[in-house]
């Protein structure tokens, strides 16, 4: 028990120096400016009730609000942990010091977790702030806040997208050679599911006989539905809709779970065991 507890210790420690070192880079200070304009503007934007909003686009509740604003965590937040993680391992690789890292006497399991934690939690950390801050945002502009189960389940699923995103271009970073594959992977990998997932649902519908001309038909919501959680943006989507009344793409909670369960450790795993296997 002792042993586990100091493992513990170990990793929060390690896990707090990847953290620091990631705050004070450009890439840092690049992206909070991102992330308050896209997290920060959207609530206020979406939240106004002068808002000229599509007719199929309800922001009447503070929850309805924050899930359109998902859209620019999407687009800002994931973004950050590639500018962040896509050379996290390559870089320390190239330079040697994943070499003199390998030398201490911890356990590789341990410095592949503070890694990942530490890519997670740089920008985990700022996006959940600001989310706050647009919480309050929002009340400005409708005199109301979301329930408290709302707004865990907001941060939660947010929480857990990017590390669904971190493990992932952790991963691909330490399968690249070289800083310039880690950026063709990661940026790749980003891309693959923030603007070409819907391209391939669509082809996909297409193949099997899914009316993929109208994409407001309950036939092919069905399909997209299960086709999302194979994507970490789909099923951070779908998470978030079990909540909305008005939306008819909700799947049953066992599916959900069963897929928040896979794409939470599933990556993540296969980053350990590629971090174990890693020659300095």
């Amino acid at each position: 028990m002792s042993n586990k507890i100091e493992s513990l210790k170990l990793l929060f420690k390690l896990s707090k120096m990847e953290i620091k070192n990631n705050l004070l880079t450009l890439r840092m200070m690049v992206l909070f400016p991102i992330l308050m304009l896209f997290i920060g503007g959207s609530s206020w934007g979406f939240s106004d009730r002068n808002a000229q909003l599509p007719a199929d686009v309800s922001a009447n509740t503070p929850f309805e609000v924050l899930f359109l604003s998902s859209v620019f965590v999407l687009f800002s937040a994931t973004l950050g942990v590639v500018l962040i993680g896509f050379d996290g391992i390559s870089r320390k690789k190239n330079s040697g010091l994943l070499a003199i890292e390998f030398c201490q006497p911890t356990s590789r399991t341990i410095l592949g977790l503070s890694q990942l934690f530490g890519v997670w939690l740089t920008v985990a950390l700022p996006t959940i702030i600001i989310s706050l801050i647009s919480i309050l945002l929002i009340y400005k502009q409708m005199d109301a806040f979301p329930s408290i189960g709302d707004l865990m389940l907001f941060i939660f699923a947010t929480s857990l997208v990017l590390l669904w995103y971190a493990s992932i271009q952790l991963l691909v970073s330490s399968v690249a050679k070289d800083v310039g594959s880690a950026v063709t992977l990661g940026v790749g990998a980003w891309l693959l599911f923030t603007m070409i997932w819907l391209l391939i649902t669509t082809v996909l519908a297409t193949i099997l006989g899914v009316d993929a001309t109208n994409m407001e038909n309950e036939q092919f919501a069905s399909f997209s539905s299960k086709v999302d959680m194979f994507s970490p943006n789909g099923l951070y989507q779908l998470l978030l809709e079990a909540k909305l009344d008005n939306i008819s793409r909700k799947l049953p909670i066992w599916q959900l779970s069963i897929a928040t369960f896979f794409w939470t450790f599933i990556p993540s795993y296969f980053f350990i065991w590629r971090f174990n296997k890693l020659h300095a």
